[in-house]
């Protein structure tokens, strides 16, 4: 990876976003300790990765090979607790919340995708945390228990807990997230949600030399001159004045489209072809 550089400084909920392989997984473990970066530093709620007091207050949700398949969920979390240094009236009020009663007494090894991510969700939210690091939450979960923990999590960021979440669940992360983070060629290139989420128009033209000539009394950091076309943001420029400045340069008019932009999008611009998983 290049240069990266992350500064959280209030509760926020940030997405990382990537293909498989680009390496989230790594950039998070380097947050928490798991890997030493070869250089540079990283500081979490003002101590660092290696400091073990740190994770009373910063948890860290991994996938489910870090469960242990004959323990079951109510050991999982009475042993957390313990480490944690927690009530163990905190086990039942977080079961209450994730509404996972039903399989705590059974072994993980009987347990489905789903609840897995349901107890590791618990193990990483027993504690209160003030930084909670989640790598693919959503996984195994069907769209119900998806907008419950989409729920949690937004309950979780409006009592001050900052949430850093990697995730392929991209209409998830529109609702949830203030920034995005895409990890593109080892660098972190920074997206406001409130940006994708706006409507763009997409106007196509012949010459695009003439029409950046036409548009350039306009405020340009409103629009995006692309190869054949110009991105301009709906609520901030008046789309009838672009067209007649157009017009009036006898720029060809290909194509007019409004839509859109999200995370989904902004992804395929990214990563050309490369799907979600």
């Amino acid at each position: 990876m290049n240069d990266i550089h992350i500064s959280i400084d209030e509760p926020q909920i940030i997405a990382l976003v990537g293909p498989n392989g680009s390496g989230k997984t790594t950039l998070l473990d380097c947050m928490t300790g798991l890997v030493r970066p070869d250089q540079g530093s990283i500081e979490l709620l003002g101590k660092d990765p290696s400091d073990p007091t740190l994770y009373y207050d910063v948890s860290y949700l991994q996938d489910n090979r870090v469960l242990y398949e004959d323990l079951t969920g109510y050991e999982h979390l009475y042993f957390i607790c313990r480490m944690q240094k927690q009530p163990l009236s905190q086990v039942q009020q977080v079961i209450d919340k994730l509404d996972i009663a039903t399989y705590m007494d059974k072994k993980v090894k009987n347990y489905s995708l789903g609840m897995k991510q349901h107890l590791l969700l618990a193990i990483a939210i027993i504690n209160n945390p003030k930084l909670l690091i989640l790598d693919e939450p959503l996984n195994g979960m069907d769209p119900s228990n998806s907008i419950n923990v989409r729920n949690l999590l937004l309950d979780l960021y409006e009592n001050g807990t900052t949430i850093i979440l990697s995730s392929h669940n991209l209409d998830e992360i529109d609702r949830l997230t203030n920034d995005i983070f895409f990890l593109k060629d080892g660098e972190l290139l920074k997206e406001s949600i409130e940006d994708l989420a706006a409507e763009y128009y997409f106007i196509s033209v012949q010459d695009m030399s003439k029409a950046k000539e036409a548009l350039n009394s306009f405020h340009h950091q409103t629009m995006t001159f692309e190869q054949d076309s110009i991105q301009v943001k709906s609520n901030d420029v008046d789309l009838h004045s672009v067209l007649q400045r157009l017009v009036e340069f006898e720029v060809n008019i290909l194509d007019i489209k409004k839509r859109k932009t999200g995370a989904k999008i902004r992804y395929q611009e990214l990563y050309g072809g490369v799907s979600l998983p």
